[in-house]
């Protein structure tokens, strides 16, 4: 799947409650989810660890696609211009 579908399909589930909740409280509940991803990391559960990636990443697309960020469009920094040296 490309990221892009994954995040429409994400904005069809959902996209009309997180407009209505905003950015401000999706990226708190996008914080939680990333405190969760931060725990599971240190224990040796494999399918809590891919549990807690997905639910990050459907939470960044929500902020996505919220804010009318296309986000396989703004990884192209990474494989259409290539990555030089360190930020």
């Amino acid at each position: 799947m490309e990221i892009r579908a994954f995040q429409q399909i994400i904005d069809d589930k959902y996209g009309k409650r997180d407009r209505a909740r905003g950015t401000p409280a999706t990226y708190m509940w996008f914080i939680e989810e990333v405190g969760e991803l931060a725990t599971a990391l240190h224990g040796t559960d494999q399918a809590n660890k891919e549990e807690e990636f997905a639910d990050v990443f459907a939470w960044l697309c929500t902020l996505a696609n919220i804010n009318d960020v296309d986000l396989e469009k703004a990884c192209e920094k990474y494989t259409k211009r290539g990555v030089e040296g360190f930020k």
